[in-house]
């Protein structure tokens, strides 16, 4: 069904789940706006993550959803009242789906695989078939639903966040309490946790990257979530040199550190791609995880350090090959170290220029 986009008032973006996956929808969204300039451009996101998109140019409204099933039926509800024209589905969960039928929208924009696919008007068959190549990136994924029903995205967006004042003025005040050098100090940010142990670069490792790059000069402050506190106390314990850690800081914090960082490197996580989507240099270590669908996706230069295995990607909630993550675990500092010194030197380079 062909959408004339020129009576298209309201739209609904869905997307649920964890930060990288909001901060990769940030190009369709962006996509969305510059077709639509005077569209009421709204997102759906799960609470914990809809913070981070608080205050981007090209949404009108974030619409927070919680996990209880009173929350959602009420937001069902609102969505309705809104009486979007649009809708996509940029996850294609069950519940994502749910949602997206419940606005009612006359055009409904979904994968040809999602669950429950008669609940949609437009399906395209997949991200392939649009772009005509594989691998495609999540944030291709994303956007070729909108290309599939004729917004341009050919120049495919990089991902962009917001920095909040409020944000930035909390971590200066915090790194200036930690003895940094105000308002540019010279770190890097480390993020040595994340969600599966398959993707997880040993602490240890980290240490080593800490040291050296406080060899260079560079200071290294170290981020994860509370309940990831022990990551960092191994990370300090086996460092030769100080680690400034924090453990509470909120999305847009963390999205105002990495914005003041010299170089970003971690894991490949949400965090990750917050650091892409600000412009810092931004250097992820994969282990089990699709790096081809997942790698930086942003305008700052970028590295991948990996160790191939024939068995990546892999869902990644355990090792069913080896018994223990050789993917991750293979992965020598040496190499990290040196990708990072490439970023460096490409981000020194870059500041002469300009």
């Amino acid at each position: 069904m062909d959408i004339d986009w020129t009576g298209v008032k309201r739209v609904l973006v869905v997307r649920l789940r964890s930060i990288g996956d909001a901060v990769l929808a940030t190009p369709s969204l962006a996509a969305l706006r510059r077709q639509l300039p005077t569209a009421q451009i709204d997102i759906l996101l799960e609470d914990w993550v809809a913070a981070l998109l608080e205050g981007f140019d090209a949404v009108d409204n974030v619409i927070a959803v919680g996990r209880s099933g009173l929350e959602r039926m009420r937001t069902a509800r609102r969505l309705r009242r809104t009486r979007y024209d649009v809708v996509f589905n940029l996850h294609g969960g069950t519940t994502s789906t749910f949602f997206t039928r419940a606005t009612g929208a006359r055009h409904r924009v979904g994968y040809a695989n999602y669950q429950y696919a008669n609940f949609y008007t437009d399906l395209l068959s997949s991200s392939a078939d649009f772009w005509g190549r594989t691998p495609t990136h999540s944030a291709e994924q994303q956007l070729a639903l909108l290309g599939f029903v004729g917004i341009p995205v050919e120049d495919r967006p990089t991902s962009r966040l917001p920095i909040p004042d409020v944000a930035l003025r909390s971590i200066e005040q915090r790194l200036a309490n930690s003895g940094f050098r105000i308002p540019h100090p010279e770190f890097a940010l480390l993020h040595p946790s994340t969600a599966f142990i398959t993707k997880q670069w040993p602490a240890e490792n980290f240490a080593r990257l800490a040291e050296h790059l406080g060899e260079k000069g560079l200071a290294a402050v170290a981020v994860t979530s509370k309940s990831e506190r022990a990551v960092l106390e191994e990370l300090v314990a086996r460092s030769g040199v100080p680690v400034t850690t924090f453990d509470d800081l909120s999305l847009p914090e963390i999205t105002a550190l990495a914005s003041r960082a010299k170089l970003f490197v971690g894991n490949d996580s949400g965090i990750a791609h917050i650091s892409a989507a600000v412009g810092t240099p931004t250097l992820v270590i994969f282990g089990s995880s699709n790096r081809d669908h997942w790698r930086p996706w942003g305008d700052a230069p970028s590295e991948i350090v990996f160790e191939e295995f024939d068995c990546q990607p892999c869902p990644g909630y355990r090792c069913e090959v080896f018994g223990e993550p050789r993917c991750i675990l293979s992965i020598a500092p040496e190499r990290v170290i040196a990708a990072a010194e490439r970023l460096i030197e490409k981000t020194d380079q870059t500041a002469e220029m300009l």
